[in-house]
């Protein structure tokens, strides 16, 4: 039998989850782009002399069968890929990455150079 309160309850949580949702991954990805910028400061890959490949950073994209790591998701990868497209990661011709702290100031002041 047909209940059109149920219909509308359903269709009302279903909509105000969407929100949610995206809230969520949205402070995930917050998160992910604050822990590669301090990956960048912890191995002092602040400057074109210090560049890194992705694999001295310990940035490598997750395989999807490594049994060593949590099965959560990894926005570590898209976060670096939005660091690059927005210039704050720099890549160098040996295809070596660097955090530009001016480029970083520019954009995100509160996140200025660490002491």
């Amino acid at each position: 039998m047909y209940d059109p309160f149920l219909t509308a309850m359903v269709l009302t949580v279903t909509i105000a989850m969407f929100p949610a949702i995206f809230m969520l991954y949205f402070m995930l990805f917050r998160k992910a782009m604050f822990t590669v910028i301090q990956v960048f400061r912890k191995h002092n890959a602040v400057g074109e002399q210090n560049a890194k490949t992705i694999k001295e950073l310990g940035l490598m994209p997750r395989h999807f069968f490594d049994p060593f790591k949590p099965a959560l998701r990894d926005y570590k990868p898209q976060a670096l890929q939005s660091l690059i497209i927005h210039d704050i990661v720099q890549v160098t011709v040996d295809q070596k990455l660097y955090l530009s702290e001016e480029n970083l100031l520019a954009i995100l002041p509160t996140l200025g150079p660490r002491n």
